[in-house]
């Protein structure tokens, strides 16, 4: 722990010392809020809201939040392979430390920048007509959720990182797939009206647990809005920890011994 938090400092100071790298972050996720809010608000039917602008704006900012933790993966895939073309990862690895504590210090100070961005682009939804209608202790643990499923994808980021060349091809890497998981799903638009098949990979999809997690708890669900039958669409708030944690696991494991064999 004590090498991660060394290594998580280096690379927030690194971050501090070029601020274009967070304020280009913080500007994609914002157009999201507002080209999806005025763009898309009042065309697309939510049931229990129908074509209400602001009943889709609530229905809508859950996924966005959780498509902006998600999509933090790309950069922490670039930075990884930055380091590996730079050959940094073989000084670490020459070090007497942790083999772990790179990718883990990494990680958690990706989890910091997630969490400033999604302070951010909470603030611009407020501002653009975004409400919570549950206590605070709930709408807490929702973005507790979003900030653990954007630590999860980090570790899928690291793994891209470390298996690909250049921070280009880890950057194109870290977005392809992120793509068709996101709008898979039912972030933003109801899943109901897809095909049946793809129906059941969105309700299946841990990035549509922990954004219908995120609704009940911030009391953004419609009344009325039919719930799916799948488990964990029934049971969101478990879903959602249970994906983050194997997807924790299962990815740390791999983009640890990814990292003691990677030639840079």
């Amino acid at each position: 722990m004590s090498d991660s938090l060394v290594i998580a400092r280096r690379n927030v100071i690194r971050m501090s010392r070029i601020p274009e790298v967070v304020i280009f972050g913080l500007i994609q996720p914002i157009m999201f809020v507002v080209l999806f809010s005025y763009v898309f608000g009042g065309s697309i039917s939510v049931p229990g809201a129908g074509l209400s602008a602001s009943g889709y704006r609530e229905f809508l900012m859950a996924g966005i939040f959780a498509q902006t933790v998600t999509f933090a993966t790309a950069g922490a895939g670039a930075g990884v392979a930055d380091d590996m073309h730079k050959g940094l990862i073989d000084r670490f690895r020459s070090l007497p430390m942790a083999r772990g504590a790179v990718l883990t210090g990494r990680t958690l100070a990706d989890l910091m920048q997630t969490a400033l961005t999604l302070v951010v682009v909470a603030i611009v939804a407020v501002l653009v007509g975004w409400r919570t209608h549950e206590n605070f202790g709930k709408v807490l643990a929702g973005f507790g959720l979003l900030l653990l499923l954007g630590y999860a994808f980090s570790w899928i980021g690291a793994l891209i990182g470390l298996s690909v060349r250049t921070p280009e091809a880890a950057t194109s890497g870290g977005l392809i797939w992120l793509f068709p998981l996101t709008f898979i799903s039912n972030a933003f638009v109801p899943p109901e009206n897809m095909p049946t098949f793809l129906q059941t990979i969105a309700n299946w999809n841990p990035f549509s647990a922990t954004v219908q997690a995120c609704r009940e708890l911030f009391g953004n669900l419609p009344a009325g809005y039919p719930v799916p039958d799948a488990w964990p669409m029934q049971h969101p708030v478990w879903a959602s920890l249970l994906w983050s944690a194997l997807i924790i696991v299962a990815f740390r494991t791999l983009a640890v011994r990814k990292y003691r064999r990677a030639d840079a």
